[in-house]
């Protein structure tokens, strides 16, 4: 499994990586340049009051990702990736040539224009990188990719903000630098894009449609029809809406309510940057390099909780001496937890955000990826529209900014347990990557037996009563476990067996036609091309040793003939656990085994429909898993 370190050192990676990063840079570059020029010399340029220039700025940028975002993903999925990426650029070059003409002509009307085009430049740009991904990363490897891909972008913001800022304040020649910045950055970016490996389309054959609104609604309905990817996507939309809100009140934040000066917001935006980027490039140690939307719960609870404190933490009236600069603002009484309150909104905003990212994309259909990326623009955009509607409407009608926060913190925990709810596969994973991160320490072998894709049937030991989650926790495609009905009866099991769509099944000769019921299921689940789950031996053992297999797993084969393969799976090191029945009932005898006690499963080669007798399964299993029970 390759690390992040070296994703940067290797040609499929970095060169998309750098093409991205200088994007970005160049973006806020120009964009917040432009914000301060009109917002300090805006009498010069027109009558239009300066808060009405940077709102109409804003507007003027973000409008491409509405018109061009579904042809943007059309593109993508139409022709080379690696090819548009520098057809990008080329384009970027451009743009930087048009805003210098606006500057030189002092044509307001034409560095909107520019501003209008480098929206453009970032509507095509996003289904390239997002789509290109899967194509040049292993599956294990899209989570960091994603980490660098976001923690990059974040840093692009903060870098490209402060340069564009220091730029526009540069005095007469100050229009003349940010031009022959921008051409250097878009002129680097594009020797970089060279280097992007070819990404060929997966739909050569599309046909562009021209009409732009009929286009975007088809891609916002297609992600739909994957409600987990487009739930994701919704997750990734508020997302954006909390950031940007938080984002846009910093210049406020900072002056009105801590009494800093301009270096105050600036400290403020790179404390959330470094959180971002912290959160980020964390998501991949603490998922084991997979798609882990386990740790989706635990980014939006920490979300909610930092921003309810920030609010608390806010000061009730700025400190005497106002306008503070950085480091006596550092010095003010509660300032380091504001400053810790929004580190840690970033860190818990990588951790929300990176999971959600790569799982549209392990998700999304292949031939449609770029467009599924696109609809995600689409619904970015509009989301961060309407956040900054609703925040401009609640700070008018008086509410105060930590106010806001703390609502916006509110509405947080509000739309993930929304989300939660529909898709309770969020949950499920967040308490596996708990239990096995928090009670156990796994030690797995042999996964690259689990079909990527495809239908098989897991066999596996049965030791304890957290065996369904263990055999997740190191699977990264979702299992369907059939399981004894009466393990259905604790609220929790229930919950979760319920989440992860486990089969009830009764046992033998105690209910014939539950027992059909339960075999045809995990039979049609397997033909639908599905991970099904079960436990030959019929209950969890008594004495640690192996029971004697049961046939229930070669009825359901019968069903599907020899499409599936039977994948053995060995547990050991779960006896004599909390949750096993070493010494009578489970879980009666808390920290029996103490904290963080290793455990082990170990996956076999498949076996075929005929091999896989009970005789043989039990002692592949019992080989397996050796004399650690």
């Amino acid at each position: 499994m390759s690390s992040q370190s070296d994703l940067m050192r290797q040609r499929r990676f970095l060169p998309l990586f750098v093409t991205q990063f200088l994007g970005a840079l160049n973006d806020n570059v120009l964009k917040n340049a432009l914000v301060v020029l009109l917002a300090f010399d805006a009498t010069t340029w027109t009558s239009l009051k300066p808060e009405v220039l940077t709102n109409l700025a804003a507007g003027v940028f973000i409008l491409p990702f509405f018109l061009f975002s579904a042809t943007a993903g059309q593109l993508a999925d139409t022709f080379d990736k690696a090819r548009l990426a520098r057809l990008v650029k080329v384009l970027e070059m451009g743009i930087m040539l048009v805003a210098g003409a606006g500057f030189a002509l002092h044509s307001l009307a034409v560095l909107l224009c520019s501003l209008f085009l480098l929206g453009l430049h970032s509507t095509l740009f996003g289904p390239i990188k997002y789509a290109i991904l899967p194509q040049h990363l292993k599956d294990e490897e899209l989570v960091g990719g994603n980490a660098l891909i976001e923690a990059g972008t974040f840093v692009a913001i903060l870098v490209g903000t402060l340069l564009g800022g220091l730029l526009a304040g540069s005095g007469a020649s100050g229009p003349t630098w940010i031009t022959a910045t921008g051409l250097c950055i878009a002129a680097i970016g594009y020797v970089a894009s060279r280097s992007i490996p070819a990404a060929p389309a997966p739909e050569p054959g599309l046909r562009i449609t021209p009409n732009l609104f009929a286009e975007t609604w088809r891609n916002v309905a297609s992600a739909r029809g994957n409600r987990t990817v487009f739930l994701s996507i919704l997750g990734i939309s508020w997302f954006w809406l909390y950031g940007a809100l938080l984002l846009a009140q910093f210049p406020a934040y900072a002056k009105n309510v801590l009494g800093g000066g301009e270096t105050g917001v600036t400290l403020l935006l790179a404390t959330f940057t470094i959180g971002i980027g912290l959160g980020s490039l964390a998501c991949e140690r603490l998922s084991a390099g997979r798609v882990e939307i386990g740790l989706v719960p635990l980014g939006a609870f920490g979300l909610t909780l930092f921003g309810l404190d920030l609010a608390l933490a806010s000061p009730a009236t700025a400190p005497a001496g106002a306008p503070l600069g950085a480091l006596a603002l550092l010095a003010a009484p509660g300032m380091v937890r504001v400053l810790a309150d929004l580190i840690l909104l970033g860190v818990f905003g990588g951790f929300f955000i990176v999971p959600l990212y790569a799982l549209v994309q392990q998700r999304a259909d292949e031939a449609q990826r770029a467009r599924v990326i696109a609809a995600n623009n689409i619904m970015n955009a509009l989301f961060m529209v309407v956040g900054a509607l609703a925040a401009a409407g609640l700070l008018s009608a008086g509410l105060s900014i930590p106010a806001l926060f703390a609502v916006a913190a509110l509405c947080n925990a509000a739309v993930a347990l929304y989300i939660f709810r529909l898709v309770p596969e969020f949950l499920l994973r967040f308490l596996v990557w708990l239990l096995v991160r928090s009670v156990y320490r796994l030690e797995t072998h042999g996964q690259k037996h689990i079909p990527d894709h495809g239908p098989a049937l897991l066999v596996c030991n049965h030791v304890s009563l957290v065996d369904v989650l263990i055999v997740m926790a190191a699977c990264r495609r979702p299992i369907r476990f059939v399981l004894d009905q009466r393990s259905f009866s604790q609220p929790l099991l229930r919950f979760l067996f319920g989440a992860s769509r486990a089969v009830p099944i009764a046992p033998a000769g105690a209910d014939e036609a539950l027992r059909e019921q339960a075999l045809d299921e995990a039979a049609a689940a397997l033909r639908a091309g599905e991970l099904v789950g079960i436990f030959p031996e019929g209950g969890i053992t008594e004495d640690g040793a192996l029971r004697e297999f049961r046939t229930g797993y070669a009825s359901i084969l019968e069903r599907v003939g020899a499409a599936a393969p039977v994948v053995p799976v060995a547990l050991c090191g779960l006896w004599g656990s909390f949750f096993s029945r070493k010494g009578g009932t489970p879980m009666t005898r808390p920290f029996r085994r103490g904290l963080f006690s290793k455990i082990g499963l170990t996956v076999g080669g498949p076996l075929s429909a005929a091999e896989a007798t009970p005789e043989r399964l039990r002692t592949i299993l019992g080989d397996m898993r050796g004399d650690r029970m």
